[in-house]
């Protein structure tokens, strides 16, 4: 089949690639030239585990092609999917300038039928919206199709290639059948397509990332009561984990979620909530409760420094949201970062991939170490912000005899207490007793 997909981030690339893999013509659609000519030279220009062969294997056999013309893309094209940003307004509402902005183009470009895929993460009626848009300048048939993506950033070729289901918002028979020809290929082990209409389609990618959200937040409210009243959240999490109406997964308490979907997923939601006069309050209390979560560490070290930060150097472990990304967007690292920076605080970071994303963002205030020893040499503390697999079995005689004071924060709960103990490393965690 002929593929566009109109933009190229996280979302966009890994779709365009991933139906590329299974020998649909894709062509790939973004506005910034530079960024195309990357890709059209093989750069892959984020890091996402497993795309850079799919990516290098579909653009040598010419299944995967890029371009600035949106023209190109839509004449192409016999099902166009937008994967284009839907930011966080100041209001907290998604900003749909970009998506209904194309749409209008769309409606100019568009000769013969046409599938309009809405791929982003867009609030209920976004379907409709895209529809009038598009009939502002056309008369041409074509249909728009809510689709909504379930990728984990780390995972999200397994994600696309292996879907867990796949949700079709369609009023239309004939859209429908294409959409389902289409990704017949990635459910042959049986999982579900399911199939209903547009708004119910939309609104089930916020619900399921909201559901996740307060999943989290949750937890780490029991974290914290754990640390009020001497319990430990480990022992918590196995209890209520072996519960299978609960369930193992997120279920582990750290320093707050962070990434391109669920913050920016729980405002838009709360907001539309909002605006169609009903209150998510559950939402509201995740959203105050997660920016608070973030920064739930900086206590517990200015009560180990005597509350006075200025001229000390903290190292931090991980700067990315989650392990297996470069992505940075709404890390607890940087509320973590700004705070110390705030407090006089000098800063040493080391991340496996992140590190580039945070350099453009803060410059030379804050010190970037070429492996995660490097880091620690001089400093005054350890701060772990990101479960990246390299940090979980370190070598704590190295890290005792680099660091000035043995001693480590931990906001994702990555030590066992009584190794601590033994390794006689202070050591403050999330919902667990602290080790001084």
């Amino acid at each position: 089949m002929k593929i566009s997909v109109i933009g190229t981030g996280y979302v966009g690339l890994v779709t365009g690639t991933c139906l590329a893999e299974t020998g649909n013509e894709v062509v790939c659609v973004d506005i910034d030239s530079a960024k195309v000519e990357r890709m059209r030279n093989g750069e892959v220009p984020i890091y996402e585990p497993h795309l850079d062969v799919l990516f290098e294997r579909n653009i040598k056999a010419n299944r995967l092609r890029f371009t600035t013309s949106l023209e190109e893309g839509i004449d192409h094209g016999d099902i166009i999917f937008l994967a284009l940003p839907t930011p966080e307004d100041e209001d907290g509402s998604a900003d749909l300038s970009y998506v209904l902005g194309v749409s209008n183009d769309i409606g100019k470009l568009i000769s013969d039928y046409k599938v309009i895929v809405d791929k982003s993460t867009v609030p209920v009626g976004t379907a409709e919206k895209v529809r009038e848009a598009i009939l502002e300048n056309s008369k041409c048939d074509f249909d728009v199709v809510s689709n909504p993506e379930f990728l984990r950033e780390g995972f999200a070729v397994d994600d696309f290639l292996k879907p867990e289901r796949i949700v079709i918002g369609s009023s239309s028979d004939r859209a429908t059948d294409l959409m389902k020809k289409l990704y017949k290929p990635y459910v042959r082990s049986g999982n579900p397509i399911i199939v209903m209409d547009e708004k119910s389609a939309e609104l089930t990618k916020y619900a399921a990332n909201s559901f996740l959200a307060t999943k989290i937040t949750f937890m780490n409210e029991i974290a914290n009561y754990c640390e009020k009243v001497g319990a430990d959240v480990d022992k918590v999490r196995i209890g209520m984990g072996t519960d299978s109406r609960i369930g193992k997964r997120f279920l582990f308490p750290g320093i707050g979620y962070g990434g391109s979907c669920f913050p920016k997923d729980v405002k838009a939601l709360h907001k539309s909530g909002k605006e169609d006069g009903y209150a998510f309050k559950i939402l509201e209390s995740v959203i105050d409760v997660n920016q608070n979560q973030k920064i739930a560490l900086l206590p517990k070290i200015e009560s180990y420094f005597g509350n006075n930060l200025e001229g000390k150097t903290l190292a931090i472990w991980g700067l990315a949201f989650k392990p297996e990304t470069d992505d940075i967007r709404e890390a607890p690292s940087l509320d973590i970062i700004n705070s110390l920076l705030d407090r006089g605080a000098q800063v040493k970071t080391f991340d496996p991939e992140a590190m580039d994303n945070v350099a453009r963002k803060y410059g030379d205030k804050i010190t970037f170490s070429n492996s995660m020893y490097d880091a620690l040499t001089d400093a005054d503390a350890l701060i772990i912000c990101t479960e990246w697999s390299i940090f979980r079995t370190p070598n704590f005689d190295k890290i005792k005899e680099l660091l000035i004071n043995p001693v480590i924060f931990d906001g994702r709960n990555l030590y066992d207490l009584a190794d601590m103990e033994k390794e006689k490393i202070a050591y403050f965690s999330i919902g667990r007793k602290d080790i001084k």
